[in-house]
């Protein structure tokens, strides 16, 4: 999988407009009563049609300001503080189940140079349950039907069917 660098100090005068309309869009969000229209609309203006049918997103969300780099698949749900670092992109597939506190990393700062920003994608793979407080890092794809547990730090690939735990997560059983 190639990495993607960005450096922050060479975006665009756009670039910078995109992501401050994305920290203000985010932030009306988190203050919206999650019931309203206005709550509907702002969720499709932040996933732009990458926001499948059925799907529910719970605030408050956190995270760059890189939504557009954000898709969910059809019948997802996403709770509470669900934080989205997607400068490398995250991919969200059908029927995936995300719990409060989780933190979707798809970018991190390069060692030695701060402003350097490297990317890798994260792929969510359909019916996977993602437990409470778990965090998967840069370049992970997390199986079909696969389980993090709560609070798991996930730093590699996770098989399909898996139930993974503890930090590093590692596999502790397969689901028949």
């Amino acid at each position: 999988m190639e990495e993607i660098r960005i450096d922050l100090r060479k975006q665009t005068a756009e670039e910078i407009a995109l992501a401050n309309h994305f920290v203000e869009l985010i932030f009306t969000l988190n203050h919206t009563m999650p019931t309203s229209a206005e709550y509907k609309r702002l969720l499709g203006e932040i996933f732009a049609g990458r926001l499948g049918e059925g799907s529910v997103i719970r605030s408050p969300i956190a995270g760059g300001a890189r939504y557009n780099n954000v898709t969910i698949g059809r019948n997802v749900f996403i709770n509470s503080n669900c934080l989205f670092m997607a400068a490398g992109g995250i991919t969200i597939e059908d029927d995936v189940q995300i719990a409060a506190n989780v933190q979707l990393l798809s970018n991190n700062h390069d060692l030695h140079d701060h402003a350097i920003i490297t990317c890798k994608p994260v792929l969510i793979k359909r019916g996977a349950w993602i437990g409470a407080g778990a965090t998967i890092l840069p370049g992970v794809t997390v199986g079909e039907n696969a389980v993090v547990g709560a609070c798991a730090i996930v730093t590699h690939d996770v098989p399909d069917n898996a139930v993974v735990v503890g930090n590093p997560a590692r596999v502790i059983r397969t689901i028949e």
